[in-house]
């Protein structure tokens, strides 16, 4: 016979997932639209519907709140980065680059807040082993385009692209939506030749 308490648990459990779910997307909605500076751990409760009492038991201040929502769209990019390499291992150099950049884009579109956070010392450095996989994930990709490359090679090519990539942030946050799509395609260009110098 199953374990009422067990059962009661996982109740609770959903609940407490939704209501940390509610806070960081209503801090989102903050962060974007306010600012972090300007944005209110008082703001973020009341948008999320919860009591204060309730926000603090999870988040101890917005600093937390912004270092979970930087970890979460890292957690994401690098998802999404790794089903583009299992899915399109063969793509040509150009196109494989201008997928990585566009889906930077998309996800900056889709998080209003993760530029403006981009800029709030909050001491956030990614997981290594996370970082570390990502980075083996296109080294490995890196040697199907040149089976000549040691690993050693492939995994340093890895993390200057990468690198590169992340260089776009502050540069696409400070620029106006014309000036954002230009900077884009003068990445693509600039990483898409690099790439095929170092690997041709």
């Amino acid at each position: 016979m199953a374990d009422p308490a067990a059962a009661r648990r996982v109740p609770r459990q959903e609940r407490a997932a939704r209501t940390v779910d509610a806070l960081l997307a209503a801090a989102g909605d903050a962060f974007a639209e306010r600012g972090f500076d300007a944005a209110t751990m008082t703001q973020i409760a009341q948008q999320a519907g919860v009591s204060i009492g309730a926000a603090y038991q999870y988040f101890p201040n917005k600093e937390a709140l912004a270092f979970e929502l930087r970890r979460r769209y890292g957690d994401e990019m690098d998802a999404r980065w790794s089903a583009l390499i299992e899915a399109h291992d063969a793509l040509p150099l150009p196109e494989l680059v201008g997928r990585l950049f566009d889906m930077m884009v998309e996800l900056m579109g889709a998080y209003p807040a993760y530029l403006p956070l981009l800029s709030v010392p909050l001491g956030f450095r990614r997981d290594a082993a996370v970082r570390n996989r990502l980075r083996q994930r296109f080294a490995a990709l890196f040697r199907r385009y040149n089976d000549t490359l040691s690993a050693d090679d492939a995994y340093r090519i890895a993390e200057v692209m990468l690198q590169v990539v992340k260089s776009l942030n502050p540069l696409y946050a400070a620029a106006k939506p014309k000036e954002r799509r230009l900077l884009v395609a003068e990445y693509k260009g600039v990483l898409a030749a690099w790439l095929a110098a170092r690997l041709g």
